[in-house]
């Protein structure tokens, strides 16, 4: 595999789709799968403040992403740990206890989410959803980075069709009550903070996907793939929010503002596809944030033992972090785990990462590095 020097030949895909495609794998999950985190942070503000809400979150993750993956490149830090060793020195550890808090708490959002949507959908329990997802994490945590990306690659075709499709029959259904909505003067009071917040926890994605840029071959693939990736991972979010305005305001209380539109769509074969759409997005963004801590102690294991991890200790990794999220998920539900966790937080990350990155990173990386 390219470690970024040009070594192995890396496709243009890999250079400057596959980024983006892996920040919207981690994204999603959290970010607009069951359509919950839209309607906490941005329906507020109604239609319009809204929309400006997302547009400043997407403009966050592009400039993050791209001073990131320059500053990735430069460091040749393709795992977190080393990423924040060569960013913060000894301060590292802050932004290690803040990721393994955005791993339990996402992961609890994941099963509580894919237990929601497996009652919804077929009547099961709830806890029937979340094992499912967390086998499934499991199973594709241990085979590693190949394993890891070629989910990102298919899940993304499927993810960017479906949600396709759905605009269009959401367009056909009820367009005249989304230009209706959109028509009304409502408050954009928030619009800013709604945000930052969104942008704030979900940016960590960007240093969650280190693992694939070891793809780039220079400075410019690592800019260029940065700004993409932000548009890449909110083109779905924002299609879906146009999609909802049509049920504003009411859907803002609903648990899965999803489920409730495509019940409204009263076509079952779809509404079906698109559930096995949101399981297979919380799957890559599941993989994805497990995969990061089964890179970060690889590489450790690497250096002192001289030899890779196996399947079989990233299976079990993976396997207790999954056991404990499990029982976080069940204990609190989705909408607590949303309303209350994410806040949190979106400001250590942007203390701990997204400061440091874009004042003593950004000045690294203009220099050329070392300081």
């Amino acid at each position: 595999m390219a470690q970024g020097d040009g070594a192995v030949r890396s496709s243009w895909f890999q250079r400057f789709l596959l980024p983006g495609f892996a920040f919207k794998a981690v994204v999603i999950g959290g970010g607009y799968a069951t359509g919950r985190e839209l309607a906490e942070f941005f329906l507020p503000s109604g239609p319009w403040g809204g929309l400006a809400g997302m547009l400043l979150a997407m403009i966050i993750w592009s400039t993050v992403c791209a001073v990131t993956f320059a500053f990735a490149r430069a460091a040749q830090a393709y795992d977190y740990r080393t990423f924040f060793e060569r960013l913060l020195g000894p301060g590292w550890i802050l932004f290690e206890i803040a990721y393994v808090a955005f791993v339990i708490l996402i992961l609890s959002v994941f099963g509580a989410a894919a237990g929601a949507i497996g009652a919804a959908t077929m009547g099961l329990p709830p806890i029937v959803g979340t094992l499912t997802l967390a086998g499934a994490i499991a199973l594709f945590a241990t085979f590693g980075n190949a394993s890891v990306e070629q989910l990102f690659k298919y899940v993304s075709f499927l993810l960017y069709g479906v949600y396709a499709l759905f605009v269009v029959l959401a367009l056909t259904s009820f367009g005249d009550r989304i230009s209706a909505n959109l028509a009304l003067a409502t408050p954009t009071d928030g619009w800013a903070a709604g945000g930052l917040t969104y942008a704030g926890y979900n940016i960590v994605g960007a240093v969650v996907i280190l693992p694939v840029m070891r793809h780039l071959t220079s400075q410019r693939d690592a800019i260029v793939s940065g700004l993409i990736a932000g548009p890449l991972a909110m083109l779905p979010a924002l299609l879906f929010f146009i999609c909802m305005i049509a049920f504003y305001p009411g859907i803002a209380s609903e648990t899965l503002p999803s489920d409730f539109m495509l019940q409204q769509l009263r076509i079952p074969v779809f509404h079906l596809l698109f559930q096995l759409m949101i399981f297979a997005a919380l799957l890559e963004s599941g993989t994805g944030s497990v995969h990061a801590i089964n890179e970060r102690i690889a590489a450790v294991w690497r250096k002192r033992r001289g030899v890779d991890l196996s399947h079989r200790a990233r299976a079990g990794i993976a396997t207790l972090l999954l056991i404990g999220c499990i029982f976080v998920a069940d204990r609190f539900g989705l909408v607590a785990l949303i309303g209350n966790g994410y806040r949190i937080l979106a400001y250590a990350l942007l203390a701990v990462y997204v400061v440091p990155l874009l004042t003593l990173g950004l000045y690294r990386v203009v220099k050329g590095m070392p300081t």
